[in-house]
């Protein structure tokens, strides 16, 4: 399952750079999949749709900041623990139950995202 950061979170930024997926972003900023990924061209997100990999996608939170489970792997493949939960100094890096999801799902996204 992915990660979220709830309201909670202090805006400290401590986060952002741990991700080896660029998943995480600043309240307010737009993301896309082709950010710190290699893809290029047609990207399918978890809902189905079809995106163009850099087009920018409207921010998830405009107040914190946010991390888009379109590219969380809970750092799967990277690292033994999510690193945002790691170095978050108000434990606000939490499992997204909206996102139920198997280890083999999170390795086969961090695959695609990093071909």
């Amino acid at each position: 399952m992915a990660i979220k950061i709830t309201e909670e979170c202090i805006n400290c930024g401590a986060c952002e750079p741990e991700c080896p997926n660029n998943a995480i972003y600043e309240g307010g900023v737009e993301w896309a999949i082709a950010d710190g990924t290699t893809v290029k061209g047609s990207y399918t997100l978890i809902d189905g749709s079809q995106v163009d990999a850099a087009a920018k996608q409207s921010p998830l939170s405009m107040d914190t900041y946010y991390i888009t489970p379109n590219k969380c792997t809970e750092c799967q493949g990277f690292h033994e623990e999510p690193q945002c939960a790691s170095v978050c100094p108000v434990d606000c890096c939490v499992p997204d139950d909206m996102y139920q999801e198997t280890v083999d799902d999170l390795m086969a996204r961090k695959d695609r995202l990093h071909s």
